[in-house]
């Protein structure tokens, strides 16, 4: 039965007859697929009452706990590790980190709750790539594929396994900073072992991103109660930090540092939307996605800021900015010689959230190619395992890539940048339906004050910087973008494919055992 995806392409393919060897045995290869396939489906159209067989599909294996463990478990990273550095010496005092964390909260739900309206009228996997293409047309749509396939999807990853990396070697290199080359073999080790769990079965992705947020919750419950304990020993450090008086002292007032802090902010925050990439793998989704959504996102800033507060109760804002590991710093302080838990505890959740993002970010590829905007051979399945593997495959290799020059600031950096302009597009989009199409049929309705907020706080996040410290990097981010159309006209517009290509295709499809898979809906 599932084989019949085979016989599907290889008409599709419409390969011309030559006398190469390599096409007969292609085509000797196919035909012997075909003829089981076929005494298999005629078996199952006897013993189904002569009822059509069904095309290969992805199953809907994600309910509400799944939901709520994708989203808080791809949130729930390395960032909260790593970020709080990087964002207190961007504005330069407590009061104010503590004030863009939680405005990175709000947006991040704002964002959600409009994400889920749009994943109500548009009930299709694929997150930004599928709305923009619903709303806006193929063209633009392109651009979104190809920047998250190419950019956003692989820089956080890379971003991931790096903060893996560095916190699982943190214990081995007390005194010093871990070797470059230990990082980013273990981190490409990372990407290996997530990208082989995503793909041999949905399931046993979600079991583990379940496992995962249980862990990370009482890591950083443990971080919050350390700090309640010594907050009972001693209130100095906190009032220190947290008084009237100081807490804003030191603030840096310009669009830049507000803008570079809130994109570390925004970062650990990322995967709010992981939900709306696999709309058809979710259970109800008119019921479930906005349940996890409000349930998951409440527990993710409840918890960001209360550890954020139990690091200021522990360390003084120098010690926090020249720490470069922030967890492990504030577990050689309250643990002692049990320090070191906190860097397993910090490698574990960036594991996790790695985890999470692979599971979402392979639908984008998956969707896109399924849609025509990517090589057909990404549009397909596994015919036992049900998981898009070869986009798996794809998304590892360019992470792998990725991963060689690439250090985590600067990485985080670039992906908020180009993320939160594809954001804005989307909640844009969602704002116009509102306006222009209000008879569209909404299961989970916003009021429009919500997305008209997001996206005020999406162009904050990419012009703010832009225009009070403009640097060339953002010039290369906006040309990559725009060079889509290289590859739009011939290939897209046009519909231009090379021979060797459906040759490729042939072979990977009967290498990796996959076949094209159908809509969800």
């Amino acid at each position: 039965m599932f084989y019949s995806g085979i016989l599907q392409q290889s008409s599709f393919l419409n390969l011309k007859s030559t006398g190469y060897s390599i096409r007969r045995f292609f085509s000797f290869a196919v035909c012997s697929i075909q003829r089981s396939c076929l005494q298999h489906c005629l078996y199952k159209i006897v013993t189904m009452d002569k009822k059509e067989p069904e095309g290969l599909k992805i199953k809907r294996e994600i309910g509400l706990i799944g939901g709520i463990a994708l989203i808080s478990g791809t949130m729930i990273g390395s960032g909260i590790f790593m970020s709080p550095q990087f964002v207190l010496s961007y504005v330069g005092s407590p009061g104010a980190s503590l004030l863009i964390w939680t405005i990175s909260g709000i947006v991040s739900m704002l964002a959600a709750l409009s994400y889920t309206e749009l994943g109500t009228i548009i009930p299709e996997s694929g997150g930004d790539f599928i709305y923009i293409l619903r709303i806006y047309g193929p063209f633009p749509a392109f651009f979104a594929a190809y920047t998250m396939v190419l950019v956003l999807e692989p820089f956080a990853a890379a971003a991931l396994s790096i903060g893996i990396a560095e916190y699982a070697a943190a214990p081995f290199y007390m005194d010093c900073s871990p070797p470059t080359v230990v990082v980013k073999c273990a981190a490409a080790f990372s990407l290996f072992l997530v990208a082989i769990i995503n793909a041999l079965n949905v399931r046993l992705a979600i079991r583990i991103q379940v496992i995962f947020l249980v862990a990370k919750v009482l890591a950083l419950t443990t971080i919050v109660v350390g700090g309640l304990v010594k907050l009972s020993q001693s209130t100095d450090m906190i009032v220190e930090n947290l008084k009237v008086e100081n807490s804003f002292t030191g603030t840096q007032f310009s669009l830049s540092t507000f803008g570079m802090a809130f994109s570390q902010g925004l970062w650990s925050y990322s995967g709010w939307c992981s939900l709306s990439y696999v709309t058809e793998e979710l259970k109800r989704p008119e019921v479930n996605l906005p349940r996890a959504v409000v349930i998951a996102i409440s527990l993710v800033t409840s918890l960001y800021l209360l550890v954020n507060v139990s690091y200021l109760t522990v360390m003084t804002p120098r010690e926090l900015m020249s720490s470069t590991a922030v967890a492990v710093t504030w577990g050689n302080k309250v643990l002692g010689s049990w320090g070191w838990i906190m860097s397993l505890a910090a490698a574990l959740s960036a594991f996790g959230s790695l985890n999470g993002m692979f599971f979402s970010g392979s639908r984008v590829c998956f969707v896109a190619a399924r849609e025509g905007h990517m090589p057909d051979i990404l549009s397909m399945a596994h015919v036992h395992r049900l998981t898009p593997s070869p986009a798996l495959i794809f998304i590892t290799t360019v992470s792998l890539i990725v991963l060689i020059p690439g250090d985590f600031k600067s990485i985080i950096n670039y992906f908020s940048f180009t993320a939160w302009f594809f954001y804005g597009a989307t909640l844009s989009g969602m704002i116009y339906l509102k306006i222009k199409k209000p008879e569209l049929p909404r299961p989970y309705n916003v009021p429009i004050i919500i997305p008209v907020l997001a996206l005020i706080a999406a162009v904050f996040v990419v012009l703010g910087p832009i225009i009070d410290s403009p640097q060339i990097e953002y010039l290369y981010v906006t040309l990559f973008i725009l060079s889509g159309v290289i590859v739009y006209i011939p290939f897209i517009h046009y519909k231009m494919c090379p021979e060797f290509l459906n040759l490729l295709t042939m072979f990977l499809q009967l290498f990796l055992e996959v076949a094209p898979a159908e809509k969800q809906l």
